[in-house]
């Protein structure tokens, strides 16, 4: 019966490819036949999980692996396209399938690591060979950071303090123009450190934008609710509205009713290739308070004599 290349990495169906390269790297590094030269298990078993690795971190491979299981291309554990070469670790040193010497550079600390770890080609590889071959990347590290609503926006520099395995150390981070709140950011090299010179892991920033006093975003657009005097309502006016590219004039139109939304376009999120959202200013109608009781009453009258025959506003509200 083929393998189940996902039970073999101990992965469910619906992992993502990440979820895939993270398994591949921890049994790559449990397995691996130099780190257990006289274990024929450890030997299968690595290959096994090679060949489970070829076949779901290729996308094209994987949907076919989905759609019709190891007979797609005959990809399972000693199927044509193995590449085995009539058995493990035979020959000048090609002997892993579907060109794993990629994977195990990866795996072992990048470039030259290949060769150092198994002699250069020469079979099994010397004692030497073997001592290299401890070389292991560094653990990936995740964080989360609160980001300032303004600096999300603006994008621009910050200090995020990190622990790594109990050390704790400031990094100063670049937030791009227009980050959102919920992104994940990776910092390549910022993780824990590799062993025997591989590779150091990335540092995976879970951001939380912080809220605004009085912007909203919603994706793209910014929202605020924008108060205005009933004299501007009535008569219409040019009010200044801040927004994070500057003061602009907002035209509020004549007999504009509270709740009314005017759109200043482009003057939302930005982004650095270009492209922009909308701030959309719903307004607010404020209504004097305090002031003098003869010229609240005779603004009264006024308004009961300019609603005389007007259609009432609650009309169509209907259960």
């Amino acid at each position: 019966m083929a393998e189940d290349h996902y039970q073999t990495l101990g992965v469910p169906r619906t992992a993502s490819a990440e979820d895939i390269r993270k398994a591949y790297r921890e049994l790559a590094r449990k397995y691996h036949p130099d780190l257990h030269p006289d274990d024929e298990s450890a030997k299968a078993q690595f290959k096994k999980v090679q060949s489970a690795f070829d076949v779901l971190n290729d996308p094209s491979k994987r949907e076919m692996y989905d759609r019709y299981g190891s007979s797609f291309e005959g990809v399972g554990a000693g199927g044509p396209g193995g590449g085995w070469g009539g058995g493990p670790f035979r020959g000048g040193g090609g002997g892993f399938p579907g060109g794993a010497e990629i994977d195990l550079e990866s795996l072992f600390g990048g470039a030259g690591g290949f060769g150092d770890l198994f002699g250069a080609g020469r079979g099994r590889g010397t004692a030497r060979g073997r001592k290299r071959a401890a070389q292991m990347p560094g653990e990936d590290v995740s964080a989360r950071i609160a980001v300032p609503f303004r600096l999300a926006i603006d994008g621009g520099k910050t200090d995020v303090r990190v622990d790594r395995d109990g050390k704790v150390e400031t990094i100063t981070v670049t937030i791009p123009q227009g980050l959102p709140d919920g992104a994940r950011m990776r910092l390549r090299g910022q993780g824990l450190p590799g062993t025997g010179g591989g590779a150091a892991g990335d540092l995976l920033l879970e951001v939380n934008v912080e809220p605004h006093p009085v912007f909203h975003r919603d994706g793209d657009t910014l929202e605020l609710t924008l108060p205005v005097t009933l004299a501007e309502a009535i008569e219409g006016a040019k009010v200044d509205v801040p927004t994070p590219w500057g003061t602009i004039a907002l035209r509020i139109p004549p007999g504009t009713s509270g709740g009314r939304k005017l759109r200043a376009a482009g003057m939302g999120v930005r982004h650095a290739n270009g492209a922009k959202g909308d701030l959309i200013a719903e307004v607010q109608i404020m209504l004097p308070a305090g002031g003098d009781a003869a010229a609240a009453a005779r603004l009264l009258e006024a308004a009961k004599a300019a609603e005389a025959g007007a259609a009432h506003p609650r009309a169509q509200l209907r259960w």
